[in-house]
């Protein structure tokens, strides 16, 4: 269930006006219509968002929790004005388009970012339960009325514009206000549920995040959990267009991107690993020189990674390594990795129940050079939801005990 936005538009005026009839004077509409569309909207919620007082409507606690996401929700529509503005002609304005007042229908904004997504109108029909001429009119009417061209046919389908793009963002935000408004309101009443979406990089994958998962879900059945894999670079887009709650894995530099937003949970280093019974597991000191003759499985060029072994090689004045096998798969990789004396470069972390059961061993060379911090990377503005909050806390938690600093063993220099 989504709330429509031409009845969080009255919400906002009844709240700023603190009457319907005020309200329906800054709307220009009346004071019954306005009224209709905060029933409405209480309905759809299941709350009463007001008291009404002969002096005038008041926000209970749920209006309140809603009134954060609208207007948070506002503000990005308001936003995707601006944004517009760079791709009208020149000396022109945008228009004064019904999406920029929230009178546009909610299943027309869906319609527009999934097309944005799919590219394919019968697609984004058929996913909507709408007709796919309901998709192209909604489409023509959002063009029409901003008086920006927002996509354009290729042989690889609709693909959005640059204007398109940009408007695609902000309204994928401001649906993501409305949907975590939804989840407030039912914390309030005790529920919680709602979907969290994370962004799960390598490090995070073996243990931390499906047992922080296992965790929750098992404390709070209402709640659903979805994960998305994927480059940071790619995931970083995702979460900046809303959908994604946050990331977990390697957190990037501060100066990566000012709109992002780290928090730290543990320092991890890349250690090198080979299968039981490997001829280096019998020896006591394994030269510097003796890594560049080896055979390795690594991740491909230019993953982090690889980058950070390649560097942690050249400081100690080696070539790169010489890489029998590529790939980024973690079981491709423990499969190579059994059934061969090549060595890999990875974190112990990722391979943590192999290492616990004896099948692959951690040779005592230290790389030092390739410490990185794990953590939890957000929007620097978002605001999370009941369902991200209480993962983030228990993924805070437990890696206190699953992120701890691996037992050291007796090193051998390299």
């Amino acid at each position: 269930m989504q709330p429509e936005l031409r009845h969080l538009r009255a919400f906002l005026a009844v709240a700023d006006h603190g009457s319907a009839y005020q309200a329906g004077a800054a709307l220009f509409r009346a004071q019954s219509a306005v009224s209709r569309s905060i029933r409405k909207l209480e309905a759809e919620l299941g709350v009463e968002l007001f008291e009404r007082r002969a002096r005038g409507m008041l926000l209970t606690e749920y209006g309140r929790a809603l009134l954060v996401r609208a207007r948070r929700m506002h503000a990005e529509i308001q936003r995707a004005r601006m944004d517009l503005a760079a791709f009208v002609d020149k000396g022109a304005s945008v228009r004064n388009a019904a999406i920029f007042g929230m009178l546009t229908h909610e299943r027309r904004v869906r319609a527009f970012v999934a097309l944005t997504e799919q590219h394919h109108m019968p697609s984004v029909a058929e996913s909507l339960g709408i007709t796919q001429p309901a998709v192209s009119i909604a489409v023509r009417q959002l063009e029409d009325s901003i008086g920006v061209p927002l996509f354009e046919r290729t042989a690889r389908g609709m693909m959005p514009t640059p204007a398109g793009v940009a408007l695609a963002l902000r309204l994928k935000r401001a649906l993501a206000e409305i949907r975590h408004a939804v989840a407030d309101i039912a914390s309030l009443q005790g529920i919680t549920q709602g979907t969290v979406t994370v962004g799960a990089l390598p490090l995070g994958r073996t243990r931390l995040l499906p047992e922080s998962i296992a965790g929750v879900v098992a404390k709070y059945p209402g709640l659903r959990v979805a994960t998305m894999e994927g480059s940071f670079e790619t995931l970083a887009a995702t979460l900046r267009a809303g959908d994604l709650d946050f990331i977990l894995g390697a957190l990037r530099p501060v100066e990566y991107a000012s709109d992002l937003h780290g928090e730290p949970l543990a320092e991890d280093a890349l250690g090198i690993v080979c299968r039981r019974g490997h001829p280096w597991t019998k020896r006591k000191r394994i030269p510097a020189a003796d890594l560049a003759v080896a055979r390795w499985v690594l991740p491909r060029v230019h993953t982090p990674n690889r980058m950070l072994f390649e560097r942690a090689l050249i400081a100690r004045g080696l070539p790169s390594p010489n890489v029998v096998v590529e790939t980024s798969d973690l079981a491709v990789l423990r499969g190579v990795l059994l059934n061969s004396d090549l060595l890999t470069a990875i974190s112990p972390r990722q391979l943590s129940y192999e290492l616990a059961s004896g099948v692959v061993t951690l040779l005592p060379i230290p790389l030092l050079e390739t410490r990185r911090v794990i953590g939890i990377t957000r929007r620097t503005d978002s605001l999370a939801s009941p369902g991200a909050t209480i993962l983030m806390e228990e993924i805070a938690r437990r890696s206190a005990v699953i992120l701890a600093p691996m037992p050291e063993k007796k090193t051998a220099k390299a």
